[in-house]
């Protein structure tokens, strides 16, 4: 039976709070544990801190989505051999570079897939700001040329990236559709046209929220129609601390992020087995709210 795994990011529990006080790791990982995530994303760069990690969750059964910010393909060689060593569910691929033509990508897009395949570990190109995949018109091109290009769809940076107009017009709902289909896994935070992170809490925001609740149940289907019967799919709750986090004057968020996380955890469960019903993967209407003002 396929399954969702709701993943809790460490670097979205950092408080960075005005009184300085920050949770210990393994403070954190006893917090994930018993709201019941099903494992964490965390750095996949370091052997020490790797090492770390995994001792410290042992005995836990929490998975890990290991995370990489590779400038080579020769970069991507070390997550590897520590995926290999400590298993990861997947690798988070943020790829350090920026080359402003499609065909000065493809030598290190196909470097990374060739190493993934030799060290048989899941590699997902995230779709993130600064990046090789920063602008969404350009990962488009990018997926004209290699159309089975693995991602893992952060789609909060599209949406800020582009400022898309609101209501959201069909041909952008088309573009972002075409990367929810190369989807090997998700990031959960939600945006606006204007910020990276809002509070999710609040009910002026809920157009915004239901905006992304149509994306990935779009992306969740689609993921069913293609992925073996006992396939597993990896969301991570990623609500960053400042300056993703909207803060007050005294620089402290405005709304408490581990709350809203397993709000976040409960709206992915409900997308899920919403998405059980019909798991087809073709468009749906997906005619985005007014918003409020």
């Amino acid at each position: 039976m396929q399954k969702l795994l709701v993943f809790q990011s460490l670097w979205a529990m950092e408080r960075r709070h005005a009184d300085g006080f920050e949770r210990s790791l393994e403070e954190n990982i006893a917090m994930i544990v018993e709201a019941g995530f099903d494992g964490i994303s965390a750095h996949y760069t370091n052997r020490r801190d790797v090492e770390h990690l995994n001792a410290v969750i042992r005995g836990t059964g929490l998975k890990i989505e290991g995370v990489c910010f590779p400038r080579s393909v020769e970069d991507l060689r070390l997550t590897l051999e520590l995926a290999s060593e400590f298993p990861v569910s997947h690798i988070d691929l943020q790829a350090d570079v920026r080359p402003r033509r499609v065909e000065d990508c493809l030598p290190l897009l196909d470097g990374w897939a060739r190493l993934a395949e030799e060290m048989d570990v899941p590699v997902y190109i995230e779709t993130h700001r600064h990046r090789i995949t920063n602008d969404l018109l350009f990962t488009l091109d990018l997926l004209d040329r290699r159309p089975d290009l693995p991602l893992l769809a952060d789609l909060s940076h599209y949406l800020v990236g582009r400022e898309f107009a609101f209501p959201v017009e069909d041909e952008s709902h088309a573009q972002i559709q075409r990367i929810l289909r190369n989807a090997g896994a998700f990031h959960g935070r939600i945006g606006s046209c204007q910020q990276i992170q809002i509070e999710l809490s609040f009910p002026h925001h809920l157009p915004w929220v239901a905006l992304f609740r149509e994306w990935w149940d779009y992306g969740f289907r689609h993921w069913r129609s293609h992925a073996a019967n006992d396939a597993e799919l990896v969301m991570t709750c990623e609500l960053g601390p400042r300056p993703y986090a909207i803060t007050d004057r005294d620089g402290n968020d405005t709304t408490d992020r581990w709350a809203e996380a397993l709000l976040l955890r409960e709206m992915a469960c409900e997308i899920w087995a919403e998405s059980a019903n019909s798991p087809t993967g073709e468009a749906r209407d997906l005619r985005t709210p007014e918003l409020v003002i």
